[in-house]
C-alpha cells in the first residue's frame, strides 16, 4: 500500500512541475507528458485498483489523501480528549514527564465534569507528604526463598524482535537508572535486555530461550537463564489482552541471527506460537510447572499472566490453588485494552475482557478462597498516568505495567506502524535506517525520567487521599458519575465478597457461584 502512496506523491509533483515548466517551455511540456501517458496506459490496463481504471492518473490522489489522513486527523482536527488508544492530552503528559519539562496545565479541565463515566478520587483535609508514603511492595509467597522488592510502576512484556534492539537497551537501560523491574516478553532474553536492569523472564507458549529443538520446554536451558542475578522474577503468559489465546507466526524472512540465538530457534524456518502450552494442560499442571520453575529458578518469584475469558476457568486455578496448596506469587491480568504489536481486528475489538471487571473479579475471587494476601496481582492495559494507577489499585491491584507509555516516554508518536515494519521512530522496526534515529545514551533517561515522574504523580495522590501505604486504598475511595444526577463510588458499582466467603458462603452471588460451581481443579 505505501508504494501506491509514493507513487501518489509523484505523479502530484510531477504535475506541478509540469505546469511551471509549461509555463516556460512547451518542448519540456511534451517531454514531461510522456510518464504521464505511460502512467495512464498502466493504469487503465491493470486489474487491481477499480479506481485506477476507472479514473487513471488522478485515481492516485486518493493514495495522497490516504497517506496524510491519520496526520491531518491527529494534529488538525481531533481535540485532547478524543483520540485512541491515547489521546493526545495523555501523549503530551507522558512526553512532558519524559523529558522532565513542565506538566501542569493551565485554565483548569478541559473534561466534562458531567460527562457519564466521569471518575475522581476522594482526597483529605489531612493529607500526608509524599515522603511518608510508601512506593514499593514486596513480591514473593510462602514458598519464595528469594522475594522481590518491586516498584509500583514497571515496564511491561515487549519482546525483541516486536521492538528493535535500540528500543530493549533504551528500556533495561532506564529500568536499571530508575531502579524498576523490565518485563522481556515471550521473545527470550537477549544480549539487550543485559544491561544492568532487573528482568522479569517471561515464558509463553513457544518457551523462547528455554526450549528444545523440538520446541518444548528444556529444564536445562531455563534454569541457565532464570538464574542469572538479572533476573528477578518469572512470568508465563498463559495469554495477552491485545490477543488472547491466539498463536503467531514469525516468518522465516523475518528472523535474524540475534532474534533466533534470543528465542534459541535455527535460522531458516518459520517460528511458531502455539496457542496453548504444551508442559501442561489442566489448573494443577499449570500450578506444578509453577513449583517446578520456582525450584528450577532457585527460589525466585514466579506467576502467571492472562486475559480473562472464560471465570470458571480461572476459578478452577483457585481451587487447584486449595487442593495442591501451591500458590503463584503474583499474577499479572491483561486487559482486553491492551496491545503495542500485531493482532487480528477481530481479537483487539472482542475478544477478552476489559481490565476494571477483570481485576474485580480476580481480586474477588482471592479473597474468596482466603489467598488474597499470599498473591500480588499486577495489572497492564492502557495505563498511563499517576492516576490510572490510583484507579486499578483501588480496583484490587498492587501494582502496574505500562508498555506504550514506555514506547511513547522513548519517541513513540502513535504513528500506528507497529506491525508493518516502518515504525517512524526505530521502535518497534528491524530496519537499521529507521533505528537509527533512536539515539539509545537519550531515551534511557527519558523512560526512567517518565517513570519517577508519574510515579511521583501517584504518590502525591495517594497523600492526598491521607493515606500512606497505597495498599490501603479501597474502591470506595473512587467515585464515578453513573448518569446527570447520581454519582457512587468504585464500591457501590461493583461487589466486593468477604474473606473466605467462597468456602463458607452457601448464599454466594449468582454472578460468582454459578462460575465456582462450574470450576474443576482437573479441567480448563
Amino acid at each position: 500500500m505505501r508504494r501506491h502512496w509514493y507513487t501518489a506523491f509523484g505523479v502530484c509533483l510531477l504535475a506541478v512541475l509540469l505546469f511551471f515548466v509549461m509555463l516556460q517551455d512547451t518542448r519540456w511540456f511534451l517531454f514531461l507528458l510522456v510518464p504521464l501517458i505511460v502512467l495512464w496506459i498502466y493504469d487503465v490496463t491493470q486489474k487491481d485498483h477499480t479506481i485506477l481504471r476507472n479514473f487513471p492518473v488522478l485515481g492516485h490522489i486518493r493514495f495522497i489523501l490516504e497517506f496524510v489522513r491519520p496526520e491531518i486527523q491527529q494534529y488538525f482536527i481531533a481535540n485532547n480528549t478524543e483520540e485512541r488508544p491515547f489521546n493526545r492530552e495523555t501523549r503530551s503528559i507522558i512526553y512532558q514527564r519524559s523529558k522532565n519539562v513542565r506538566d501542569s496545565v493551565p485554565f483548569g479541565t478541559e473534561r466534562d465534569l458531567k460527562e457519564v463515566g466521569y471518575t475522581w478520587v476522594l482526597h483529605s483535609l489531612a493529607p500526608k507528604p509524599i515522603s511518608e508514603v510508601e512506593p514499593r511492595l514486596l513480591v514473593g509467597g510462602r514458598d519464595c526463598k528469594k522475594p522481590y522488592l518491586a516498584s509500583r510502576i514497571n515496564i511491561s512484556a515487549m519482546s525483541f524482535g516486536s521492538l528493535s534492539e535500540r528500543a530493549i537497551l533504551a528500556l533495561n537501560l532506564g529500568a536499571k537508572i530508575g531502579n524498576f523491574y523490565h518485563n522481556t516478553g515471550e521473545g527470550g532474553i537477549s544480549p539487550y535486555h543485559l544491561q544492568g536492569g532487573d528482568l522479569v523472564f517471561q515464558i509463553g507458549t513457544g518457551y523462547f530461550g528455554c526450549r528444545d529443538n523440538d520446541g518444548l520446554f528444556d529444564p536445562n536451558e531455563f534454569r541457565r537463564e532464570a538464574q542469572r542475578d538479572e533476573v528477578k522474577m518469572i512470568e508465563i503468559k498463559l495469554s495477552q489482552g491485545a490477543k488472547p489465546s491466539h498463536g503467531g507466526i514469525l516468518p522465516a524472512a523475518k528472523l535474524t541471527p540475534e532474534i533466533a540465538k534470543a528465542r534459541k530457534v535455527p535460522m531458516g524456518h518459520d517460528v511458531n506460537s502455539p496457542a496453548a502450552h504444551s508442559a501442561f494442560s489442566t489448573p494443577i499442571g499449570l500450578l506444578e510447572f509453577v513449583q517446578k520453575l520456582r525450584e528450577l529458578s532457585g527460589g525466585k518469584p514466579v506467576g502467571f499472566k492472562l486475559c480473562l475469558g472464560k471465570k470458571q476457568e480461572f476459578l478452577s486455578i483457585c481451587k487447584a490453588m486449595l487442593e495442591t496448596q501451591i500458590l503463584p506469587d503474583f499474577i499479572t491480568v491483561d486487559g482486553a485494552e491492551g496491545g503495542t504489536g500485531a493482532a487480528p481486528l477481530e481479537y483487539t475489538n472482542h475478544v477478552g475482557e476489559p481490565l476494571e471487571e477483570s481485576l474485580v473479579f480476580i481480586h474477588n475471587s482471592l479473597v474468596g478462597i482466603n489467598l488474597r494476601e499470599n498473591i500480588r496481582i499486577i495489572c497492564s492495559g492502557k495505563i498511563a498516568t499517576g492516576f490510572d494507577i490510583v484507579e486499578k489499585i483501588a480496583l484490587g491491584a498492587d501494582m502496574c505495567n505500562l508498555a506504550r507509555p514506555m514506547m511513547m516516554a522513548m519517541g513513540c508518536i502513535q504513528s500506528k506502524q507497529c506491525n508493518a515494519n516502518t515504525c517512524p521512530t526505530g521502535i518497534t522496526t528491524q530496519n537499521k535506517r529507521l533505528q537509527r534515529g533512536l539515539v539509545v545514551e537519550l531515551k534511557q533517561y527519558r523512560i526512567a525520567s517518565y517513570q519517577k515522574n508519574t510515579l511521583k504523580s501517584f504518590l502525591e495522590i495517594i497523600g492526598a487521599m491521607g493515606l500512606s501505604n497505597p495498599s490501603d486504598l479501597s474502591p470506595d475511595y473512587v467515585m464515578r458519575r453513573v448518569n446527570d444526577e447520581v454519582v457512587k463510588s468504585l464500591g457501590e458499582l461493583y461487589q466486593y465478597v468477604q474473606p473466605g466467603q467462597f468456602l463458607v458462603d452457601d448464599n454466594l452471588h449468582y454472578n460468582y457461584k454459578k462460575y465456582w460451581d462450574l470450576a474443576s481443579a482437573e479441567k480448563f
